[in-house]
């Protein structure tokens, strides 16, 4: 099982692993169970920013990825760099897909959920669907392969919601495996990791123009 979201293990990445780099920014492929920002408590600081701004000063977090969730994330090297990239994620201006494992068969090849969400406070950083209160969200799904009840699915998150793809996909009754917070118990005890890996990034490079498209493959 995955473990509690309150012990931090982080792994190793030695040699950090940058897929890209140029003066302007680097597109890094985060491995699960390391954070991308440092964390609030002091046994929560070390990140995968913390140690690109110690190898490469300077190096400013553009977006996000949970700490369980492995795959390519971008970050700036000057401060234009950061305003330019951070735009272009708030215009959704850069394509995201994730790969995923999620309990169960799915019937239909595709499909879309639309949810909205909101933070669960007494519960942080969960989040939960709240029809009154929550900020619309949605994701796109199609089905890759289906084997001995899973399901191998690509995810797109349409809108960037805390949590989004884990509470969607659990909340259609195909709860992602290894899903220590969202997972039904079948899922939760799967797999010994969350199965959940943003595999593609593709943007237009905010100094050159040039359009910049990365894939990683899921280990699992």
């Amino acid at each position: 099982m995955t473990s509690s979201p309150l012990l931090y293990q982080p792994p190793a990445t030695d040699p950090l692993p940058i897929l890209y780099q140029d003066d302007w920014l680097m597109i890094v492929d985060k491995p699960a169970g390391l954070l991308s920002v440092p964390g609030r408590l002091e046994q929560h600081k070390d990140s995968l920013a913390l140690r690109l701004d110690v190898a490469f000063p300077g190096t400013r977090t553009v977006h996000r990825l949970d700490m369980d969730t492995s795959g390519l994330m971008v970050f700036a090297r000057d401060e234009e760099t950061h305003r330019s990239l951070s735009r272009a994620f708030e215009r959704k201006q850069v394509d995201k897909k994730y790969t995923a494992l999620v309990h169960g068969v799915m019937a239909e090849d595709s499909g879309w959920v639309e949810l909205p969400l909101i933070k669960d406070w007494p519960n942080r950083p969960k989040q939960k669907v709240d029809f009154e209160l929550g900020k619309p969200s949605r994701t796109e799904w199609s089905v890759l392969s289906r084997e001995d009840n899973v399901t191998r699915v690509e995810l797109i998150p349409i809108t960037g919601r805390t949590h989004q793809l884990r509470v969607h996909m659990a909340e259609i009754g195909h709860g992602i495996l290894g899903d220590c917070w969202y997972g039904s118990e079948a899922s939760m005890s799967a797999r010994d990791r969350l199965c959940l890996h943003a595999g593609y990034l593709g943007f237009q490079h905010p100094a050159t123009g040039e359009p910049l498209q990365y894939k990683s493959e899921a280990d699992f």
